[in-house]
């Protein structure tokens, strides 16, 4: 899609995002066992770590249009995000609709609310496509982001307003999350609360954005202490692994508590985000390790995440009328493949038209025919 080369320490994260999703659906809804211990256990994160690696590419795009010559066109911007989210989106949901198999027992919401992609707002807990929540939040950031940053450059373009922008939005998530949470305390079914009020609703969840569009604000508008931090990658990589290993090992002890509940996505947000820091950096180790197959997954890591859970729901009643259970190693082989098999076709039959599409027409988000090498490995 781009002859720019590609930083494999992002490829690395990226699949290791849609990894881990894989592996909790697999846990959450095929299994019902701790298959992969607390790894798949934990996976749920992976969607995090997109929210992260999206707020850091996209806002890039934008700061970087915003600086450039032509300057930053918003129908570009959104002619882009629509070629690139809306294909596969639609291809899956017309799945969900017309074939009854592929949701299952599952309800559906109304047409509407999954194309308007308000779907996660006040989301019942067991919908059919209720991974589609965080899609939801990303296409409403998509959606935010641009408008927020022109407002805020016709405002004469405040650093210190956007920095204080950002603190404020972290404190009202965490406030908001609290409050909640003291609600969720008198409710009879607790988790049904946190799921559909917390855990699923936008309020709650942009903390790993606003992490990766503060990099964003740091590399473009900030060089020195942009600099600073990846000219130590090694350093912020094992700052961000302590990070994220603390805001795991307290959510694996207490997912639904109050503290980590608040706490905890602000600190799984700056873990991310120093991982992010560490995959960029020149002489980082996260950088130049080339894991085998990361750029393929990468890329085909957004089809993956669509099609993977009702297909492998689907093909383990399949294999278990056939005499292999859930854990049966042959069971889990069988559907860890069948889910990168249908990303990839997904990818490569849809997907991949429409990206060259966006290259003909849209190949980048200033009005200038000219592509910002911050844009390489986000196929955002």
């Amino acid at each position: 899609m781009s002859t720019s080369t590609r930083i494999h320490g992002l490829d690395t994260l990226r699949a290791l995002a849609v990894t881990l999703v894989v592996l909790h659906h697999y846990v959450l809804f095929v299994s019902d066992a701790p298959t992969f211990g607390w790894v798949g256990q934990i996976g749920w994160v992976g969607v995090d770590l997109f929210f992260a690696l999206s707020g850091y590419l996209i806002g890039n795009q934008i700061f970087a249009a915003m600086k450039s010559p032509g300057g930053f066109s918003l129908r570009r911007f959104y002619a882009r995000r629509l070629l690139r989210t809306l294909p596969n989106y639609w291809v899956v949901l017309a799945l969900y609709f017309l074939w009854p198999a592929f949701r299952g027992d599952d309800p559906l919401l109304a047409l509407w609310e999954y194309a308007t992609f308000i779907q996660n707002f006040a989301l019942e807990p067991g919908s059919a496509f209720s991974h589609s929540w965080s899609l939801a939040i990303e296409e409403q950031f998509y959606l935010l982001l641009p408008a927020v940053a022109l407002l805020g450059a016709l405002w004469g373009g405040s650093l210190r307003l956007a920095w204080t922008a950002i603190a404020l939005a972290f404190v009202a998530g965490m406030l908001v999350r609290a409050d909640l949470w003291q609600e969720m305390a008198g409710q009879t079914h607790k988790l049904y609360f946190y799921f559909k009020w917390i855990y699923y609703s936008s309020l709650c969840r942009f903390d790993e954005l606003l992490a990766g569009v503060s990099l964003a604000i740091l590399r473009n508008h900030h060089p020195g202490a942009w600099g600073c931090l990846t000219r130590h990658g090694n350093l912020m990589g094992g700052l961000g692994l302590l990070s994220c290993a603390v805001a795991f090992w307290f959510f694996l002890d207490d997912r639904y508590g109050f503290g980590i509940t608040v706490f905890g996505f602000p600190l799984m947000a700056l873990g991310f985000s120093l991982l992010i820091v560490a995959a960029v950096a020149e002489d980082s180790l996260l950088r130049r390790l080339k894991v085998p197959g990361a750029g393929a997954l990468a890329l085909w890591s957004y089809a993956i995440y669509l099609l993977h859970k009702p297909l492998c729901v689907m093909a383990a009643k399949w294999m278990a009328q056939r005499g292999f259970g859930a854990e049966h190693p042959l069971t889990i082989a069988a559907l860890l493949t069948l889910s990168v098999l249908t990303g990839w076709l997904l990818y490569k039959h849809i997907e991949t038209p429409f990206m060259l599409l966006r290259m003909r027409y849209f190949p980048a988000n200033s009005r200038s025919v000219t592509t910002d090498k911050v844009g390489k490995n986000s196929a955002l």
